[in-house]
């Protein structure tokens, strides 16, 4: 359906309402209820969504240190546009209508602080080159009993995975939570955020589900909606699911991989493929790389933006924090998957499941875009064992503090990104490691409380 066709059902539905959402700085997705006349007088206008959303934090503590909005403004509305190619309805909402909307329209969140409309500055980009992105989200995400206010009754303390012990690609547990693995297949099918495949990790309680590829917009957005739509419908189970990047200690982390890949203009033509009398990899590939490579250091914060994120990274979580790539090799942060015309890509393995998926994913896209329009040698040697330990090729920054004062001082991300997102995203950044700072924590408390 067109853009005319969709509003005309909405003006013809039995509903009274829809729902709407935009993604916030954190990838969250902020959403209200409107009833359907006002939604049809706004849907090809703008309408107003108070702009604190991007003027706190994941926690809704309101941010000291920006400048976009705050106490100083006021937090004045923002002018949000509806994409009505995002239509959609909630399957366990009573088929409720729903659209994402984003700031593109509204030049002062445009360029700041609108993370679904930098994504689309990047893909303009791509296409201008002449290029077709698609891209793909997998997640990883540990599942518990309760609700949430069960859990936080508790502080936190008694956490009771629905399955136990370490059972990757499980039968059996799968099988344990059949109505669940069920659900998520059907609703998150009805909700065109259709999976590719699902099983468990190995881990307590943990999945892992990969998102069917599509355009970098349309992939962005099903991997947004993905992880909401999946702790709603946990809910509906008396779960509760989380995409932390790493939760327990001794358990693994959990990922949020990218897989990507770059088309001719027309989306015949894969050109990270090499046909079998060219087994080696593309020009554009190998530029392709060279540039995620190149620039991850530099721009790390929007493939690993909080504090917890940082201790998956480098700890034997498949999730290595050097600069390395290799053929089918999951301890690299680039894994090539040669594959045929169809299937041939690249998996960035570096993000966890915390992601924002529109900056990890404009992040990976501009990266790659780098190495190409700069010609890019691929001078970093293809690892074939364990990219863990191959620190001499270069290493990421080691936590949050590190990577956020790295990027704010960058010229590549001032280039790739623009100096409003910059200043404003390692703004929020640095807010969030101030408020790990500001915290005493159970391990200080264990450690210190009578010895010291």
């Amino acid at each position: 359906m067109n853009s005319r066709e969709i509003i005309q059902k909405i003006r013809e539905s039995g509903h009274i309402k829809i729902k709407y959402g935009v993604p916030d700085i954190d990838g969250i997705l902020r959403s209200k209820y409107i009833h359907k006349q006002k939604f049809l007088e706004t849907a090809e206008n703008q309408i107003g969504f108070c702009d604190v959303v991007f003027g706190w934090d994941s926690n809704d503590a309101c941010y000291n240190n920006t400048e976009v909005t705050g106490w100083h403004t006021g937090y004045p509305d923002a002018k949000a546009t509806f994409d009505i190619s995002s239509y959609r309805e909630i399957p366990w909402e009573n088929n409720l209508p729903f659209f994402i909307a984003d700031f593109s329209e509204d030049k002062k969140y445009e360029s700041a602080s609108c993370s679904r409309s930098l994504l689309k500055r990047i893909k303009k980009q791509c296409e201008e080159m002449g290029f077709k992105a698609v891209f793909a989200q997998e997640f990883e995400w540990f599942n518990f009993r309760g609700t949430p206010s069960e859990i936080y009754e508790t502080n936190f303390q008694q956490l009771q995975p629905i399955t136990p012990g370490m059972f990757g690609y499980s039968d059996l547990r799968t099988s344990l939570q059949q109505n669940y693995v069920n659900e998520l297949f059907d609703l998150l099918e009805k909700f065109n955020v259709p999976l590719e495949g699902a099983h468990t990790e190995t881990g307590p309680g943990v999945y892992e589900a990969t998102i069917i590829y599509d355009d970098i917009l349309a992939a962005a957005d099903k991997a947004f909606l993905f992880k909401t739509a999946v702790k709603e419908i946990a809910y509906r189970h008396n779960f509760t699911a989380t995409f932390m990047a790493k939760w327990n200690t001794r358990l693994p982390g959990s990922g949020g991989h990218i897989h990507q890949s770059l088309w001719d203009k027309t989306g015949t033509s894969n050109l990270f493929y090499s046909d079998g009398k060219h087994p080696k990899n593309t020009e554009i590939l190998e530029h392709y790389i060279a540039g995620q490579l190149a620039c991850l250091p530099e721009i790390l914060p929007m493939v690993a933006p909080n504090v917890n994120s940082y201790k998956r990274l480098g700890h034997g979580d498949w999730a290595p924090a050097t600069l390395t790539w290799g053929i089918d090799n999951r301890t690299a942060a680039i894994r090539v998957i040669r594959g045929n015309n169809k299937s041939a890509r690249t998996e960035l393995r570096v993000p966890g499941a915390d992601v924002n998926p529109y900056l990890a994913m404009a992040a990976s896209l501009a990266s790659g875009l780098y190495g190409i329009k700069n010609k890019l040698k691929l001078t970093i040697q293809e690892t074939k064992g364990n990219a863990y330990n191959e620190s001499e090729k270069g290493v990421l920054p080691r936590n949050l503090a590190e990577a956020t004062k790295k990027m704010a001082a960058s010229s590549i991300a001032n280039e790739l990104f623009g100096a409003d997102f910059v200043h404003h995203f390692t703004k929020t950044r640095e807010w969030e490691w101030q408020q790990f700072e500001n915290e005493v924590t159970d391990w200080e408390l264990k450690r210190y409380f009578e010895i010291i």
